[in-house]
């Protein structure tokens, strides 16, 4: 069963972006992902643990977006990237493959980028994604993304992403992923 956030929205014209202190508020942060990504709270307690793990790598900073009231509704971490990192060496070989496996160098990863579905178009998610950017010393940034035609990946387009590697599996993941990387600083519009 999907997990959910309880309680009613406030109005999303008062959400703000600044720093997130995420492993203070990882709960907050995952209950968000959980709506918009329809995770289990199963999925839920493992990935807090993987959050926990990479908030404590070298470079790794974290962006919120909060009402008024102080409710969290997006958020956005990453790091550089590090190829003896899990995600690292399980995307390599498709990035390989493509002739691009030197977007692993220099990159600054996106690891997670979560709007909850309520506060979605409304321009929080460039929002989030563009300051973290902004603020990393690497040249380019990468991320992986479910490898369908989603307003994630528009966005990402948008921004300057392109597709480095497609239909990468993921172990336990049952969907495909796409690799995408940008220069940085990322496209305006």
């Amino acid at each position: 069963m999907p997990h959910t956030a309880g309680g009613p929205l406030p109005d999303p014209r008062t959400v703000v972006t600044g720093p997130l202190d995420l492993a203070a508020r990882v709960d907050d942060a995952l209950a968000v992902q959980a709506v918009a990504f329809g995770l289990t709270d199963e999925e839920v307690g493992v990935r807090q643990h993987i959050v926990l793990r990479h908030m404590s790598s070298p470079g790794a900073r974290a962006l919120g977006a909060t009402t008024e009231e102080g409710r969290l509704v997006g958020f956005v971490y990453g790091m550089p990237n590090d190829r003896s990192h899990w995600w690292s060496t399980v995307v390599e070989p498709y990035l390989r493959q493509e002739g691009n496996e030197g977007w692993l160098d220099g990159a600054f990863v996106i690891t997670e980028l979560h709007v909850h579905p309520a506060f979605q178009h409304r321009g929080i998610g460039r929002d989030l994604i563009t300051r973290l950017t902004d603020g990393a010393a690497e040249p380019r940034s990468v991320l992986s993304a479910l490898d369908t035609d989603s307003p994630a990946r528009a966005l990402y387009r948008r921004l300057g992403y392109r597709d480095l590697a497609r239909r990468v599996q993921f172990p336990s993941a049952p969907q495909p992923y796409a690799v995408m990387g940008a220069p940085l600083p990322l496209r305006r519009w």
